[in-house]
């Protein structure tokens, strides 16, 4: 997603493909996309040799948004909510609510749409 919550890129993967792993493509995709861009902000999920793996191989910087852990209880994100948000917009749509498609495909068609 851009700074203002729209889409840039979109890949489906099974359940079972850890999310550092499932980037790589998307990531891919978004580099030959936006070949402007130098960016890309990630949660903790993300850490380890993905960071590597975009330097290297997209020639692009990785920044992780932590969380401070001298706040306890809730705390907005710098960033973190314009993704929050853009994934409300697309579970607000009846069929997004549920995985209801049989392929990765027609689930990426969905969000796209």
């Amino acid at each position: 997603m851009d700074c203002l919550g729209f889409l840039l890129a979109v890949h489906v993967h099974p359940a079972d493909i850890q999310d550092r792993d499932g980037a790589k493509p998307t990531l891919d995709k978004l580099e030959r996309l936006y070949p402007l861009l130098t960016i890309i902000l990630a949660h903790g999920g993300y850490r380890g040799q993905l960071i590597h793996w975009v330097e290297e191989e997209l020639g692009l910087k990785l920044e992780i948004v932590k969380r401070n852990d001298d706040v306890k209880g809730f705390e907005i994100l710098p960033w973190r909510w314009i993704i929050e948000r853009t994934f409300a917009w697309i579970s607000r749509n009846r069929r997004m609510s549920k995985d209801f498609e049989r392929l990765p495909e027609t689930t990426e068609a969905w969000i796209d749409l």
